[in-house]
This record gives structure tokens, C-alpha cells and sequence, in this order.
């Protein structure tokens, strides 16, 4: 359960610190006042978005901070799988910086806003008014079912089991479509596979051709200039070589005379073995100059065939050209093997098939289970709350698989004698429809061992003797969870183990939203307010005494 809730730097909230009681809590205080922000702040802890306009001093951050003690709930196996270190308390903490990043810690460890709303889901249901709005929608009333149920694990083998049959159909469907088009395209696919296999192409010997056909265009020149290098250097009378052994010898003669004569000497003696070496090769390059023409012509045809491949397939290199080859090998194999790829396809659409309506079966068989009990139950519930002819009933129709199941469900009700149940939206007042959410809210925290529930305003269309008993059920309630309700209720209120008051007072020039727990007489003088006004009558706080110690 909260233990303790600490808002800072949040809408109208620039800080407000709240320690609830285990039991019944209410909030009440003025429409405006900030109630609705207070449940904002809370809703931060449970993962919602939030953005730099609910700063309320925009250079600095909102904190949002919950302490929660959870020793009874069973919740070791979740921290161990969200790798989050157990205690028995758990502080959840939201931080928004003013640029606009946000920040979610569970017990000072980072964690996402999933592991956040997980966590949190298990620590706090949080009911709003927009929540008893959407008790029309047919989505709604299915996950109640699913709740009521228990089908967590149901829902979880069914999901399981529709994606693995929406993969496979989709596999099924994209290779058809694909076995069209590749038997469109089956004949260009050969022939250009056929062309691409002929040419035996090798990567890198594009850039080997056309060096080889560089040199043979240009033979007789290079064959001329590599023999006139070579006599230069080694081969006329009067070559270079020649020159540095005359050389050598003058300097050889003097080289005992002076350290400077030997260096001398043995960088002319180093240099005449190297170009002696580059002799050599240029005698062994220029032997192996030999015109063919027959080759030449094999080289240029060669690189012809290779650059009007490069073209027709707009390829820049021949391992261009030899992917392209594997990728039309590839679809030549696979449209070879479509009937077969087409039939293993299609035996697992049957296998997820049959495995889909095997879970949908048994999920189904669960929520129907469930219908005449919870109908019962909420029946019973709403006599209670002053609807004496209360029915209710669920209409439940089997349709075609779809990501929730088979069942299309619709709760029914009739608040008059004699009028058949109809869908909830059709006939169902205001007031009426508060005291079905309070119900719904009251037959599932019997059923759940949520720590914390958090009401807003679902008394909403209910005074008198009516608010009264809701009063009491939510007494019930929180005999077994903690539950703070929000109301404009003194029946309510009256009920509460903690009274806390909401209210606005103007600091420096800024309206904030401030929160206070009331003392036995200030609680007498509220509820004296919530009955009769700014300026309660002397009757107005006999009754609020009454409903104090009722």
C-alpha cells in the first residue's frame, strides 16, 4: 500500500507531501482546487507521459515520489524477472527535467517506463472518470470479464498463439503473391542467369585484363624504351655501370686516408649493386615484351564481354555483376522449389490455425464461466445501491478469431421493472452508471490483491441514502486493500479513516495547489461544508457529527 506520496514542481503542485492510512482515505475540497493534478502526479508513477508544460517552475525539475510497503503482495518473482532488488519497500520515483526528459526509478535503479507501468500496475489501480466513461466500450467489458476470470495466463497462450498464426498467414499470402511474380519472371530470370553463368566471371580480373591489354597495345614502345634504359645503364661501352666501377676504384685508392673517403666509397659500391639489380630486371622485362596478337585479341574480347555486362546491368564492377548472378540463382532456386516452399507454408497456417481456435476454445469456455456469477454478483451490488430493479446480464456472441478471441461481449442493464436489458450507453443515467463502476470496482478488489485502489469521484449522480451505502462498501473494500476516494461526498467522507482536504492559496503572486490532513473538529467543520455550505448551520454540523459517528 502508499505509505507516502511526495509531489514536487508539478502543474499548480509545488510541493505537497501526503502519508495515507492503511484503511479508507478522502480527498475532497473545492471543484478546481487540484484534485484531478494530485491524481496526474500519481499517474506518473504508473508510467504515463508526461512533458515540460506540467512544470510548474519551468527551470526546475517535477519529482514525483511514491513509498510503498509490499511485504504481503507476492511481488519477489516480479523484481527477480525485471532484475530490481526486493525490499519490503518499494519507493517508485518520476523525474522531468526542463528539457523535457524523463527519467523512472524503482528502488534508485533506472528502469523504462514498461518496467515503470508493470510495477506500478501491481501496486495501484487507478479508476477515473474518463475510465467510467469507457464502461460502454465492448474492449472495456471484455478485459473486465478477462479480470474477473482470471484469465491473465488465457490471454497470454491466446496472444501467444495469434501472432505465431498472423506471422504464418502472412508468410503464406507473401509467398503467393511472390510465386506470381517470380513465374512472371521466370524466363527473363534464366536467360539472364545463363548469360551471367557463361561469362565465368572471376572477381578482380577486370583490372588484370585491362593492364594486360595496356601493355600489349603499346609492346613496340615499351620493348624500344626498356632496351634503350638498358644499354644506357649496363650494356654501351660508356655505361652508367661502367662509370661507378671506374669510380670505385679512384675512391677505393684513397679510402684508407680518411673515414669521410671509406662512407664515400660505400655508398658508390651500394649503389652500383642496385643498379646492376635494376639492369637485370630490365633485361627480364624486356624479354618478356613479345607481341601475340592472337592473345590481344582474346584480352579485348574478354574485356568487351565484361564492360557490356557492366552495362546492360548497370553494374560498376565485376563483384557487382557476380551478386547480381547469385541473387538471380537464388530466385531461380526458389521459384524451382515454389510448390514445395508453398505446401510447408501452408501446413503451418493449418498447425496455427488449429492451435489458434484450441486456445480461443478455451479462453472463451473461461469467460462464459464467468457470466452468470459476475452478473449475480453486480445485481446483487446495484439493489444495494438503491436501483431496486436492477438486471443485468452479458449478451455474448462468437465471431471470428481476432487479437482478443471469439467472443464479442456486451454487458446489458435495466434499471426499471419491466424494460428488457440493453446495451449500457442506451439506457443507463449518470448516476446509474457510477454505481455499475462501483460495483464492477467493489466485485474486483475481492478478487485481487492489489495493494491500493485510487477512486476518483465515481460517486458522481448519487446523494442521499445511496452515497451512504456506497460509503459503507467502500469501508468493506478497504478492510482488505487501501482506498483513497475522491469526493464531493460528506457520506463519504464520513467513512474515511483519513480525511484530507484540497484547497489553492496564492504564494508570491502564484496560485498553488496545497493539501492538508484534517483534525476530528476540522473533519466536523468540512463535511458541515460539503452538507450545507461556506458557512455551515449549527444543523449542518449536528448532521455532519451524525454522519461522523454513524
Amino acid at each position: 500500500m502508499l505509505t507516502h506520496l511526495t509531489i514536487k514542481n508539478y502543474a499548480l503542485i509545488k510541493h505537497l507531501e501526503l502519508s495515507p492510512a492503511s484503511g479508507l482515505n478522502a480527498i475532497t475540497g473545492e471543484t478546481g482546487a487540484g484534485k484531478s493534478i494530485l491524481l496526474g502526479a500519481i499517474g506518473l508513477l504508473l508510467g504515463n507521459r508526461a512533458d515540460t508544460k506540467s512544470l510548474w517552475d519551468e527551470g526546475e525539475k517535477c519529482v514525483t515520489e511514491g513509498i510503498f510497503s509490499v511485504q504481503d503482495y507476492g511481488l519477489e518473482k516480479l523484481f527477480a524477472e525485471e532484475n530490481l532488488d526486493y525490499d519490503t519497500q518499494a519507493v517508485l520515483r518520476r523525474e522531468i527535467a526542463p528539457n523535457g526528459k524523463s527519467r523512472a526509478f524503482i528502488n534508485d535503479t533506472p528502469v523504462t517506463l514498461d518496467v515503470m507501468r508493470k510495477i506500478g500496475s501491481r501496486l495501484m489501480d487507478v479508476h477515473s472518470q474518463h475510465e467510467t466513461l469507457e464502461l460502454g466500450s465492448k474492449k472495456f467489458q471484455l478485459e473486465l470479464i478477462d479480470s474477473f476470470a482470471g484469465n491473465a495466463d488465457l490471454r497470454k497462450n491466446y496472444s501467444g498463439s495469434w501472432s505465431e498464426y498472423q506471422n504464418a498467414v502472412t508468410a503464406f499470402q507473401q509467398l503467393q503473391t511472390e510465386s506470381t511474380q517470380l513465374k512472371k519472371e521466370s524466363d527473363f530470370v534464366k536467360f539472364q542467369l545463363e548469360e551471367l553463368t557463361k561469362a565465368n566471371l572471376i572477381e578482380g580480373e577486370l583490372e588484370k585484363l585491362e593492364a594486360e591489354l595496356k601493355i600489349a597495345e603499346h609492346t613496340e614502345e615499351i620493348k624500344s624504351n626498356l632496351n634503350a634504359a638498358l644499354q644506357q645503364l649496363s650494356q654501351a661501352d660508356f655505361s652508367i655501370t661502367t662509370g661507378l666501377v671506374t669510380v670505385r676504384n679512384q675512391l677505393q685508392a684513397i679510402a684508407s686516408y680518411s673515414i669521410t673517403y671509406q662512407d664515400l666509397l660505400q655508398r658508390i659500391e651500394s649503389t652500383r649493386i642496385e643498379l646492376n639489380d635494376i639492369a637485370s630486371e630490365l633485361e627480364q622485362a624486356e624479354e618478356k615484351v613479345e607481341f601475340d596478337p592472337k592473345r590481344t585479341e582474346e584480352v579485348k574480347d574478354r574485356v568487351s564481354t565484361i564492360y557490356q555486362l557492366q552495362h546492360k546491368h548497370q553494374s560498376k564492377t565485376v563483384a557487382d555483376l557476380i551478386s547480381l548472378r547469385n541473387s538471380l540463382q537464388e530466385q531461380a532456386n526458389k521459384t524451382n522449389n515454389l510448390d514445395a516452399l508453398l505446401k510447408e507454408a501452408s501446413i503451418k497456417v493449418d498447425k496455427s490455425t488449429k492451435q489458434l481456435n484450441q486456445d480461443a476454445t478455451v479462453l472463451s469456455q473461461s469467460r462464459q464461466k464467468t457470466f452468470a456469477t459476475l452478473a449475480k454478483q453486480l445485481v446483487k451490488l446495484l439493489k444495494e445501491l438503491g436501483i431496486a430493479d436492477a438486471a443485468l446480464s452479458i449478451d455474448h456472441q462468437v465471431i471470428e478469431p481476432g487479437v482478443r478471441g471469439i467472443d464479442a461481449i456486451e454487458i446489458l442493464f435495466s434499471a426499471n421493472k419491466g424494460m428488457a436489458p440493453k446495451p449500457l450507453t442506451q439506457v443507463a443515467s449518470g448516476g446509474e452508471f457510477s454505481r455499475v463502476m462501483f460495483s464492477i470496482k467493489y466485485v474486483m478488489a475481492g478478487r485481487t490483491a492489489l495493494p491500493t485502489l485510487i477512486l476518483d469521484e465515481i460517486d458522481t449522480g448519487i446523494s442521499g441514502e445511496i452515497a451512504i451505502q456506497m460509503g459503507n462498501r467502500m469501508k468493506e473494500m478497504s478492510a482488505r486493500h487501501q482506498v483513497i476516494a475522491i469526493s464531493h461526498l460528506p457520506q463519504i467522507a464520513a467513512k474515511a479513516e483519513s480525511h484530507f482536504f484540497v484547497y489553492k492559496e496564492n504564494k508570491s503572486n502564484r496560485t498553488v495547489t496545497a493539501i492538508r490532513e484534517l483534525s476530528p473538529e476540522e473533519r466536523i467543520t468540512e463535511i458541515a461544508k460539503m452538507i450545507g455550505g461556506a458557512i455551515p448551520s449549527t444543523l449542518a454540523l449536528q448532521n455532519a457529527r451524525e454522519l461522523l459517528n454513524s
